[in-house]
């Protein structure tokens, strides 16, 4: 059984810079790597510290693992420092990740905000291995600025593929910006899956988690159809820090990601 405690450690093979303050670091292990998408690593800088991230890229890559980093503390700040070749430590998977085999034979609408884009495009990849498996999928994104949207190469290219539609919203757009001016939640609109028949897996800032689940549930979605992304107060990934304790869950170990019927009576889950 492998031992949580130990780090492995991998290779920076490139770097992208997707917004002025969030970087995709790709990184090559020394070792094969599995994981389910919407786990999360512990990446560990020696003599810095360690923070949680959730690869973005596809679980189906062993070879290669993407880590999209916001720069956002101390911690980020070092990793965002480091340049293609350096090594970097690393502990996991850990957590549970999206059920994806629940979502088979129905209709996804994916709400994005911001670097929260990160585990959603892991998603993404894994559902478009298999599209045929499922009815529909909706993308909605929204991003500060057009310059803060995140893979800025790929994403319009994700709405031409069959069954996907994308949909982007900024918060401020600028003269070169065509689509939608506003918050995410002002292009989450009824009618646009069947919802009998989907799920709607939320990811993002949490005050934007939180007035998307609002939403989503004023057009009709049920509780347990709404799936979150809770990894913001995650901290050493074992359930011995306490850090990320919501009510009886620990979120590192029986989460990051919940349906919002099971958490939503919980303090302090939009904090």
């Amino acid at each position: 059984m492998k031992n949580l405690y130990l780090s492995d450690y991998a290779t920076i093979i490139d770097i992208i810079q997707e917004s002025p303050t969030i970087k995709t670091f790709k990184l090559e292990p020394s070792n094969d790597f599995n994981f389910n998408t919407g786990q999360f690593v512990e990446l560990n800088l020696s003599d810095i510290g360690e923070a949680p991230f959730t690869p973005s890229s596809s679980p189906f890559d062993t070879k290669t693992i993407d880590i999209t980093i916001m720069k956002a503390g101390y911690v980020t700040e070092e990793i965002h420092k480091l340049k293609i070749g350096n090594k970097i430590s690393f502990r996991g998977p850990f957590g549970k990740g999206y059920p994806v085999e629940s979502f088979k034979d129905k209709e996804i609408l994916i709400v994005g905000g911001g670097v929260g884009l990160a585990p959603l495009r892991s998603l993404l990849y894994t559902l478009f291995n298999d599209l045929d498996k499922y009815k529909k999928i909706v993308i909605k994104y929204g991003a500060k600025t057009p310059s803060d949207i995140i893979y800025k190469n790929e994403i319009r290219n994700w709405g031409k593929k069959k069954n996907v539609t994308l949909e982007l919203t900024v918060d401020n757009g600028d003269k070169n910006w065509k689509d939608n001016v506003g918050l995410v939640t002002s292009i989450l609109r009824k009618d646009e899956v069947d919802l009998k028949e989907s799920v709607a897996i939320v990811c993002g800032p949490p005050i934007m988690m939180k007035f998307s689940t609002y939403k989503l549930i004023e057009l009709g979605f049920k509780k347990n159809q709404i799936y979150l992304s809770m990894e913001k107060n995650m901290s050493c990934g074992l359930g011995k820090c306490g850090h990320c304790r919501l009510g009886n869950f620990y979120v590192c170990k029986e989460g990051p990601v919940f349906d919002y019927q099971t958490i939503e009576n919980l303090e302090g889950i939009w904090d």
